[in-house]
């Protein structure tokens, strides 16, 4: 069964402890960020994370970024922070840039896509980075959504028409998330901005709400 939880998050986030129980017993749970809705999973759970591919429908092999409770979480989850990556986490997180750093070797396998390195970001809304803190310092982020599909979701409603049956949890914060304006015309919400750091050096991987031009000048301007 598929409940609902109403959030007010202009007030202190209190998440339901069955929420959190859930989670850390393999269970999902579609939430609000500053960008998409997501699909969250504990991201040390196997059980949790083979639903997650499961229900997006999504290929073996492709990674899935982590949600932050905060930047003092990264070093769980990264074994190298350049400089400039650094530098980036203190101008735009909390906000929509994920970043792509080596993976410590802890981090799940179905994680990382069976790759070395793991998508990172400090989302600027309370109910991602309560969640994250409740799991110890993160959860998965990716939107929620079946693969291919948008998910621009305007009602608690939908969502949960959606996945009934399927995710434990949909906390909805009230917010309608329709497709913005980018480049002169109607598109799919935009994602976070997603980088891969070589060095010193941003490398873009995705596009989103930040643009990559931001921070290559920021980057630059010392």
């Amino acid at each position: 069964m598929t409940r609902l939880v109403r959030l007010d998050v202009d007030r202190v986030v209190y998440l339901p402890q069955e929420v959190v129980a859930s989670l850390k017993s393999g269970g999902m749970v579609v939430f609000p960020t500053d960008t998409l809705y997501g699909l969250g999973v504990d991201p040390t759970s196997e059980a949790g994370l083979a639903r997650l591919f499961a229900i997006k429908r999504r290929e073996g092999g492709k990674p899935i970024p982590l949600l932050l409770s905060g930047t003092e979480a990264v070093d769980r989850f990264a074994r190298h922070v350049p400089e400039g990556a650094a530098r980036l986490m203190g101008r735009y997180w909390p906000g929509a840039l994920t970043i792509v750093l080596p993976a410590e070797e802890g981090v799940d396998r179905t994680v990382t896509g069976g790759g070395d390195t793991v998508g990172l970001r400090v989302p600027d809304h309370p109910v991602p980075r309560a969640l994250a803190q409740a799991l110890g310092g993160a959860i998965t982020g990716t939107s929620a959504n079946r693969s291919g599909n948008p998910g621009d979701w305007g009602s608690a409603e939908e969502i949960v028409r959606e996945f009934t049956g399927e995710a434990d949890w949909v906390l909805w914060d009230g917010k309608v998330r329709r497709p913005a304006a980018r480049g002169g015309g109607p598109g799919r919400p935009p994602g976070s901005t997603v980088i891969r750091m070589t060095g010193d050096r941003p490398v873009l991987l995705r596009e989103g709400v930040l643009p990559f031009r931001d921070i290559t000048e920021f980057l630059e301007g010392g």
